[in-house]
C-alpha cells in the first residue's frame, strides 16, 4: 500500500471514530500533497510525501518553540499533536550514534575535513539519510566534526 493510501485509509477512519483533532491534522496533510501536485503537475510518489511531511514537522516544531516562549501551552501542545500524528507516516528516525557514524563513515571515505568541504560532505551525507533523519541535526554535526 502507497503512503497516500495509507493516509486516505487513516482520514476514513479518523472520521469514523470522530476523531476531529486526527482528522484535521490528516487532511492538512492530503491538502498539502494536492497543493504540491496541482503546482508541479505531478503525481506525488513516497519520496514526495515524506519530504513534505518532514516540512510540516519542521513548521510544527518552530511553532511549538513559539508559543512555548509566547506561554500559549494550548496552541504548543495542539501543535505537538500534530507533529506526533504526522511523523506516524516517517521511517523510523535513526538515532544520534547511527547519524554519527554515517557522517563519520563520509567523512573518512572521501578524506573530507576543515569548513570548506561542508556542502560536499552535506551533499554526500544527505541521500543515506534523508527521511530518516533531520537535516538540521545532521548539517551541526558535520560542522563539529569539520572544525575539530
Amino acid at each position: 500500500m502507497s503512503l497516500k493510501d495509507q493516509i486516505t485509509a487513516d482520514m476514513k477512519a479518523a472520521m469514523r471514530a470522530h476523531e476531529a483533532a486526527r482528522l484535521s491534522t490528516i487532511r492538512l496533510l492530503m491538502a498539502a500533497i494536492k497543493q504540491k501536485e496541482v503546482d508541479e503537475r505531478i503525481v506525488a510518489d513516497d519520496a514526495a510525501i515524506q519530504q513534505i511531511i518532514a516540512k510540516l514537522i519542521k513548521q510544527r516544531r518552530d511553532s511549538v518553540e513559539q508559543y512555548r516562549a509566547g506561554g500559549r501551552d494550548d496552541l504548543a501542545d495542539k501543535e505537538a499533536f500534530e507533529i506526533e500524528v504526522l511523523s506516524a507516516y516517517l521511517p523510523k528516525q535513526m538515532s544520534d550514534e547511527e547519524i554519527a557514524a554515517v557522517v563519520d563513515e563520509v567523512l573518512k571515505e572521501n578524506g573530507l575535513s576543515g569548513m570548506a568541504a561542508m556542502g560536499k560532505a552535506i551533499g554526500l551525507i544527505k541521500p543515506k539519510v534523508a527521511g530518516k533523519a533531520d537535516m538540521g541535526k545532521v548539517s551541526a554535526l558535520v560542522k563539529a566534526k569539520l572544525a575539530q
